[in-house]
């Protein structure tokens, strides 16, 4: 009677943009292996489901949806806990949603699949396809997968956070003022992503990731990126990545580069320089420890 889920965030995206045919609005993950994670204890004598922080509202309406699909007529306790700074960029909303779907899915013998969540989450808000193994092109106002891009090389992502939080849900309801020109230009970077991504062509992703970073900056302007660029130029980094519609600007680093601790800590030293403080992330590799402990549906 008792059910747990894990999802995990991303630090922003790869590429986000339009693409050419319809104009839909699609992004490709950067999952990291920070986490939400969901415990719901069914309580077949409660009427209600009450939830653990109180203000995650919308994890509360996807425990009930899903109780009531399955027609359970009980309540419980929805209890989640994350590592993901909401309003920064990490996918910490969508992945409280897929986490509280697995759990409350587990407690009643029915764990959904991720084409199952999308259909949970659809009504709900824009999400980012972190219901899906490793990296994904997502479309994530129609919450529905593009295509599956395959698990990441070893990337470590050296960031600052330039401060304040970014309402997602009225970031993506802003009319994006992309041409025709722009919308070839993402489908090309799409498909040197896909590319890119299956042969750990680690230049490639992050030459995608940096041209994506400047494309944004009409829509989400980063203050840092020309600093940002330039500590990447000075420690041999592979690009730049941001959170798309968020608050979070990094660099890539190849974490198989012979140079690569050199690398980090004179990454880490400028970017403590530029913002006060420097964070680390990883990508979330096929080997990592936490994807060899969870298996997924």
């Amino acid at each position: 009677m008792i059910g747990t889920g894990v999802a995990y965030g991303t630090f922003g995206e790869l590429l986000q943009g339009q693409l050419a045919e319809g104009g839909l609005d699609f992004l490709v993950t950067l999952p990291i292996p920070r986490s939400s994670r969901a415990t719901f204890r069914l309580d077949p004598d409660a009427t209600q489901v009450t939830v653990a922080p109180g203000h995650k509202s919308k994890s509360l309406r996807v425990a009930q949806a899903l109780l009531e699909g399955h027609g359970v007529r009980a309540g419980g306790v929805l209890t989640v806990e994350s590592d993901l700074p909401e309003g920064k960029g990490f996918s910490s909303s969508s992945a409280d949603l897929v986490a509280t779907a697995r759990a409350v899915g587990e407690a009643i013998g029915a764990v959904p699949g991720p084409a199952d969540i999308e259909a949970l989450l659809r009504p709900i808000e824009p999400t980012d396809g972190v219901m899906y193994d490793g990296a994904v092109a997502f479309l994530h106002r129609e919450v529905r997968l593009l295509a599956r891009l395959g698990h990441l090389p070893p990337l470590t992502i050296v960031s600052v956070d330039e401060g304040g939080s970014v309402d997602t849900i009225a970031f993506n309801r802003r009319p994006k003022p992309f041409s025709d020109a722009d919308r070839k230009e993402y489908a090309r970077l799409l498909d040197l992503l896909v590319v890119a991504v299956a042969a750990g062509d680690v230049g490639d992703i992050g030459y995608v990731a940096t041209r994506s970073a400047l494309l944004n900056q009409r829509l989400n302007p980063k203050s840092t990126m020309r600093d940002m660029r330039q500590i990447c130029d000075d420690v041999g980094g592979l690009g730049v990545a941001v959170a798309h519609s968020g608050t979070a600007i990094g660099l890539l680093l190849d974490v198989t580069d012979p140079c690569y601790r050199d690398r980090l800590g004179r990454a880490e030293r400028a970017c403590a320089r530029l913002a006060g403080h420097a964070h680390v992330d990883h990508s979330l590799t096929a080997d990592s420890e936490e994807v060899r402990c969870f298996t997924r549906t």
